[in-house]
């Protein structure tokens, strides 16, 4: 693998800097026959989309491994160097030794009850007293995450109701940190929520449900939110494909109508929010900026948006992110201040994943 050097200003700080790569990590200091990347620019350690589904096909269905390949390259060529994969029906491991793909963490398969998610995405649970001991299998054998499905749409009731009892949520989440493993879940509605944060729950998916209460517990207690804003447009697709519940139709144009003023009360509250697109199904992979756009409309500043999805994200998710000699060589450069333009977020100069330049 070819040796290369970059120089610019490296975010979040004011001083530019020079990168030194080499086999497709870090280096200390200059490295013979580098090839120069740029003499100038903005570097970022890659942007992040912490919920994404690398092995979900868009428009629904399970990816085969190509499809999965070209998910993961999508999301790399739109500089994103580090994803969530918030649930995925089909192992993906494979991808992990392949050049110049996004480091994935993986949270396993949605946790859900039988006909209360997706068909077939997810693991379905007849019994609820199972949940503790499918948490603990799914941490083991993921990434240090595991996604539950907090709440979803019921039949016989017509609408988005709460999947598990508080009891067991709490068996659950606890074993989950017993394995060293966090805990999140899809809410959309609000009914799910208390019985989440309090049972220790350490992020929530979409949070279009929050209310003044919650937010304050979240913020309180550092409990993270990934809103997938780009995804939360759809509510009202999802609504007029549901005319036989019209309560739940009623209910999710309700929750998309206040989505941005819920999201902006949850920023203003100091609850900590992160990137996510929700990519696979609904959502086409490569559209992180569209979610780090999303946040500035809904009140972030630009810096704390682009930090969200890059740098602030990297540090919750655990990744070392400071450049150092032995690290695995992740950064785009853009040829202006994000910070000062959001768009240039959209054309980077170069993407480089773990050494190797893919954009």
């Amino acid at each position: 693998m070819s040796a290369l050097v970059v120089r610019g200003v490296v975010l979040p700080g004011e001083v530019t800097q020079e990168l030194w790569v080499r086999d497709g990590v870090f280096q200390d200091g200059p490295v013979s026959g580098a090839e120069t990347l740029t003499d100038e620019g903005w570097i970022l350690p890659g942007l992040v989309d912490a919920h994404c589904h690398v092995g979900i096909r868009y428009g629904g269905g399970h990816e085969n491994p190509d499809g999965a390949r070209w998910q993961a390259k999508t999301e790399a060529r739109a500089g994103v160097l580090l994803a969530r994969d918030a649930g995925a029906p089909v192992p993906t491991r494979f991808l992990d030794g392949e050049p110049g793909l996004p480091r994935i963490i993986r949270a396993g398969r949605h946790i859900a009850a039988p006909k209360r998610y997706i068909r077939d995405l997810g693991v379905d649970l007849d019994d609820e007293a199972d949940l503790p001991g499918e948490v603990r299998r799914q941490a083991q054998s993921g990434d240090g995450w595991v996604k539950i499905v907090g709440d979803w749409i019921d039949r016989e009731v017509g609408d988005l109701t709460p999947l598990w009892s508080d009891v067991v949520l709490k068996e659950a989440i606890a074993a989950a940190h017993d394995e060293g493993a966090r805990v999140t879940a899809h809410v959309f509605g609000s009914d799910a929520l208390p019985g989440l944060l309090a049972a220790g729950i350490d992020c929530i998916e979409h949070g279009t449900g929050l209310t003044e209460e919650t937010i304050e517990f979240m913020a309180r207690n550092q409990i993270a939110l990934v809103p997938t804003l780009i995804n939360i447009e759809n509510f009202p697709e999802i609504a007029d494909s549901a005319a036989r519940f019209p309560m739940y139709a009623d209910h999710m144009r309700a929750l998309h109508a206040r989505g941005d003023a819920t999201i902006s009360a949850a920023i203003d509250a100091g609850v900590h929010v992160y990137t996510g697109t929700d990519a696979g199904g609904m959502i086409e992979h490569g559209r992180i900026v569209d979610e780090i756009a999303s946040l500035v409309r809904v009140g972030m500043t630009a810096e704390d948006a682009i930090a969200a999805g890059s740098w602030g994200a990297r540090s919750w998710l655990g990744a070392v992110q400071n450049y150092m000699p032995g690290e695995r060589a992740d950064f785009v450069v853009y040829r202006e201040d994000p910070r000062v333009n959001l768009d240039t977020l959209r054309d980077p100069v170069r993407v480089v994943c773990a050494g190797k330049v893919v954009a």
